[in-house]
């Protein structure tokens, strides 16, 4: 059985505070707030990313959600 791709119906998105803040969102409520040299190296990052890669690095900069690996981790014993 093959797994769905979770990031298929883009669930995050982010947006630009004047402060120069960036809020992360994961299905329209916020989930975290990226501020000062975090959110320089998150733009940076983002800049040449395409859909697929910009909803992995949104993510990442969350912190709370798995990467993809676990489940073949534990498969290998």
């Amino acid at each position: 059985m093959e797994n769905p791709d979770p990031m298929a119906g883009e669930p995050f998105g982010c947006a630009s505070r004047a402060d120069g803040s960036i809020v992360i969102n994961y299905h329209g409520a916020p989930v975290t707030v990226l501020r000062g040299r975090a959110a320089e190296r998150f733009n940076a990052r983002m800049a040449g990313a395409d859909a697929g890669a910009a909803q992995q690095l949104m993510a990442r900069a969350t912190g709370n959600f798995k990467r993809g690996n676990e489940r073949d981790a534990s498969r290998r014993g």
